[in-house]
């Protein structure tokens, strides 16, 4: 599948502030996720990386703004997100990536032969009849690979996809990932790893639960933008009530990304 060139953008932050409890885990964020992007979310733990992600899959509601999508996405939480005691088979959750276009609860079976290439792809051939809890964590998140192949949509969001996995397994996670970026596909991963976003990611968002810089990555991952976000997590009220009036004073990358427009608020 290949976005084409001329395709809308995918997804559009406007005033966006999303939380829990009406206390704001990210707020008054404006941007735009363009088609084809290899976009990195970095951001110290609390910062509103795994919020924004359920936001643009359409998993919680915003408290204000809005979320505009352009595209279908696909969406992969946090491994430990997932209850991998239930019974379930490594061909079972890799096919769950065909609900929306199989149904819910019909049966799998005529599509055997697309979840087997999927499972190969990720390394996986011959996993088919194994349960979930069997697996080791980096099997575990192949698995989930396996899933986003089948669902086979233009946007993907990942959220943390090589925390506590060995380096084979990441590093053939982001080959495929390379991969869905040549075919055109937008991808929007939450990392830790600031040399992997480096090496990897063209383009980043550093959050801070208000974005800090959004743009080329190297423009974006500077010493100054850094101490920036520790200042402001340092400083965090953890039981703020949801604020109005955003300040325009956003660096943004206008050379990579003319077209965003990024605010914050106070």
């Amino acid at each position: 599948m290949s976005a084409g060139h001329g395709s809308p953008d995918p997804i559009r932050l406007v005033g966006l502030t999303l939380g829990y409890d009406r206390h704001p885990a990210i707020h008054h964020l404006d941007g735009t996720v363009r088609a084809g992007d290899l976009l990195a979310l970095v951001g110290p733990n609390g910062a509103g990386k795994s919020t924004l992600l359920k936001g643009m899959a359409g998993e919680i509601p915003c408290l204000d703004g809005r979320i505009e999508r352009a595209a279908a996405v696909a969406y992969m939480p946090q491994a430990d997100e997932i209850d991998r005691s239930f019974p379930l088979s490594v061909m079972d959750l890799a096919g769950m990536g065909l609900w929306r276009r199989a149904g819910a609860w019909r049966s799998l079976g005529r599509h055997r032969r697309a979840i087997e290439a999927a499972l190969a792809a990720v390394g996986l051939d011959g996993f088919e009849a194994r349960s979930i809890g069997t697996l080791s964590g980096g099997q575990f998140r192949r698995a989930l690979f396996a899933r986003l192949i089948l669902q086979d949509c233009s946007v993907i969001l990942l959220d943390e996809p090589f925390t506590g996995i060995d380096t084979r397994t990441v590093d053939d996670l982001l080959a495929l990932i390379r991969s869905w970026h040549a075919e055109g596909r937008t991808v929007v991963a939450a990392l830790h790893d600031l040399a992997q976003v480096r090496a990897h990611f063209p383009t980043t968002l550093l959050l801070a639960r208000e974005a800090i810089a959004w743009g080329a990555t190297a423009r974006v991952l500077t010493s100054e933008n850094l101490a920036r976000v520790r200042n402001l997590s340092e400083a965090w009220d953890e039981a703020a009530p949801v604020c109005a009036g955003p300040r325009a004073d956003v660096p943004h990358d206008h050379g990579a990304h003319g077209h965003h427009h990024h605010e914050d608020a106070a």
